[in-house]
């Protein structure tokens, strides 16, 4: 019972990266109900809201998809008005203005990450709440507690695209690691003013840190 009333929670590590000339958003692959049960090993957690702009969710995972929903929709209509690809940080706005506005009922996180003509590579975090930042890097859910350290350690401006899928990787895989509600394979989409790239790892190709 407890666990039905928690509902489904993507229970997960999210982040997202900027890098000289393109933005990398990545995420795992397990959902749990009530944090305990692993109910899925294999969701995509990346969500493609426009041609260059993707969200990755944390949180309850319906609530999560409702949003998305209704964010894609009103994204999508914005675009057809303005007759050119939305910007980032209106899509980033758009959520961030649904999270607001309905804060006393959804329970679930974002982060928005892509390209476009106006500013490039960027990365938006919308909060629970509704709070919005621009930051060059950002993680979430569960298993970011454990590589906060990492982060902040390895991250360095205007790294090669290489170099920021290395970071990227290596960060998904020592929290996957070490968080019990994270895990499956690692989800990454690198953004490009040339286009989108889907790169998928498996848990058994992720580098090892430790014994695991």
């Amino acid at each position: 019972m407890d666990s039905q009333i928690k509902g489904v929670s993507t229970g997960t590590t999210i982040l997202a990266v900027t890098f000289n000339g393109g933005v990398i958003i990545g995420s795992d692959s397990r959902a749990s109900i009530g944090g305990y049960y692993v109910s899925s090993k294999t969701i995509n957690k990346l969500i493609q809201v426009h041609d260059r702009i993707f969200c990755c969710i944390a949180g309850s995972l319906a609530d999560a998809q409702a949003a998305i929903k209704a964010a894609k929709f009103q994204i999508s209509f914005h675009s057809i008005q303005m007759e050119s690809p939305p910007l980032v940080k209106a899509a980033a706005s758009v959520l961030k203005e649904l999270c607001y506005n309905n804060k006393e009922e959804l329970q679930a996180g974002f982060i928005t990450a892509g390209w476009d003509r106006k500013k490039g590579p960027q990365v938006y975090t919308v909060a629970l709440g509704g709070m919005l930042l621009s930051q060059p890097f950002t993680i979430g859910g569960s298993g970011s507690t454990y590589i906060y350290g990492y982060a902040d350690a390895k991250y360095k401006p205007d790294m090669s695209r290489e170099e920021c899928l290395q970071f990227a990787t290596n960060a998904l895989a020592l929290a996957m690691g070490r968080d019990n509600v994270s895990g499956g394979v690692a989800h990454l989409v690198v953004i490009t003013e040339e286009g989108v790239e889907h790169v998928v790892i498996p848990g058994d190709k992720l580098p090892k840190f430790h014994d695991e």
